[in-house]
């Protein structure tokens, strides 16, 4: 028993780390993925010795399996607590000024600017009229913040968002992780 439990845990250790390496290398970390994976093999090799050398027992194959399950799922709440770069938020709103229930959406990009976002806005044409199709760039960490200040402007707001690979240049980078980080404080 005691066996199956150090496979347990030396294999969800394992890939729990495999799993942040991974999304590391997916964002194009090239010092911090190559130091982590390290880390990972060194623990990868202890666990696949003592895997291998006590693999006739269903309990310890069990463990293994059932630790690298338990590893993925540690391997994303890591990843999704640390929040490394940024989203993308294309968003989508309806404009139509004889109608007053859209008004808040013209308002939209300005009070999004106001908040210390960078807002490229857009005019497009969708079934029902005209739209305004704003592209916002904001750090992971305050992806679920923007969303909910989006919501309460434009309730009716259609949002997508992406995770861009590679970045370049641009006004939003360092204004929004200054102001994010010096208003996130507050918050919490």
């Amino acid at each position: 028993m005691k066996l199956a439990v150090t496979i347990f845990v030396l294999n969800a250790l394992y890939i729990s780390i495999n799993t942040f390496r991974t999304m590391l290398v997916v964002k194009g970390h090239q010092f911090l993925a190559p130091i982590v994976a390290v880390g990972e093999e060194f623990i990868y090799v202890m666990a696949l010795a003592i895997a291998l050398q006590h693999i006739d027992s269903p309990l310890n194959i069990a463990a293994y399996a059932v630790g690298f399950g338990v590893g993925i799922y540690i391997g994303i709440i890591i990843e999704d607590k640390i929040a490394l770069g940024y989203v993308n938020f294309e968003v989508t709103v309806q404009i139509d000024p004889t109608n007053p229930i859209h008004a808040h959406n013209e308002q939209l990009a300005e009070k999004l600017r106001d908040l210390g976002y960078g807002v490229t806005v857009s005019r497009a044409e969708g079934r029902a009229g005209a739209r305004l199709v704003l592209s916002i760039l904001a750090p992971r960490k305050a992806d679920r913040r923007l969303m909910e200040q989006i919501k309460e402007i434009s309730p009716d707001a259609f949002i997508m968002v992406q995770e861009p690979v590679q970045l370049s240049g641009g006004f939003w980078s360092k204004e929004v992780d200054r102001r994010y980080h010096s208003t996130n404080h507050m918050h919490h």
